[in-house]
Order: C-alpha cells, then structure tokens, then sequence
C-alpha cells in the first residue's frame, strides 16, 4: 500500500470549503483537472453518492474514474472510494478550522491511499512506485489550489 498526503491552508471557514468539496455540478468549473461529471446516484450528497469523472493527467491524456462517497461527517471529514485497474483507492478530504489573523481559515489535508487488488497491481506498485507517488502528490496540490482560488472566490472569507 502506498500513502499521499497532501496539506494546505485555505482561507475559509471549513463549512464553505465542504460546499465547494460536496458541490458535484459544480466541481468541473473549479478543478482544473476535473472534465465533464457524470452523476451515478440520485439523491443529496452523501454516503453512496457516486460520480464519474473525467480527469486530466499530469503527464498528458486523460483517465476516467468513478469515485463513491463512503463517509461524511460535515464539514470536517469525506472518504471517497475508486477502483482502478489491479489497485483501489481511498481518498479522504480532512477539514480542520484554524484561526489566523482574526479570518476564519481551514487546513485541509487530502491524503490518498493505494491498495493494489491484483498480482500485477502489486508490481506495477514495486516498479513505479515513486513515481506514481510523486504524479499523485502533483494531482492532490493542483486541486488544493484550485479549491483555494474557488474559495476566494466565493467571498467566503468574513473578518472575525
């Protein structure tokens, strides 16, 4: 199993970076990497919520994956799920209000795990597997600053 962990400060308070996290309609206009989304499930976000999504690679091309909300805990936690060829993954989303300079920020830690499922996942995983990690982390920064900038955007920010 491999571990990415990615952290960073956004200034918001942690329930409107959860709208901007759970606001599937609305995620391909604020993730750079994120295409077209494909709803799976009817209903309100939550557990059992899935999407499919097209996603831009660091390297080029493009990958379609279809993530499954697992758990919620507004505005605090999300643990996503996705399936991959000889590996699965667990992405969870940690939310953590911070007070900096009288604004309400929100240190937001992303951390994605890699269990590989198959024999060739496992050597796919011994091959590549530092530079995969290191594609992964690229991916994760990318959408921390794209919810960071969609953040400030939406005005969220309120002087304490």
């Amino acid at each position: 199993m491999s571990t990415v962990a990615v952290t960073r400060l956004i200034e918001a308070h942690a329930v409107d970076v959860w709208c901007l996290l759970t606001d599937l309609p609305g995620r391909a206009a604020r993730l750079a990497a994120a295409g077209p989304i494909e709803v799976l499930t009817p209903g309100p976000f939550g557990p059992g919520t899935a999407w499919r999504e097209e996603r831009a690679q660091p390297g080029g091309g493009t990958l379609v994956e279809e993530f499954l909300v697992v758990e919620t805990l507004a505005p605090h936690r999300l643990v996503l799920c996705s399936s991959g060829a000889g590996v699965d993954y667990r992405i969870t989303w940690s939310l953590r209000p911070v007070r900096r300079r009288r604004r309400g920020c929100t240190a937001v830690t992303v951390t994605q795990e890699a269990v590989p499922t198959a024999p060739y996942g496992r050597v796919v995983a011994l091959l590549l597997g530092g530079l995969a990690a290191r594609a992964v982390e690229v991916a994760l920064r990318r959408d921390l600053a794209d919810l960071a900038v969609a953040a400030t955007a939406t005005g969220s920010v309120e002087a304490a």
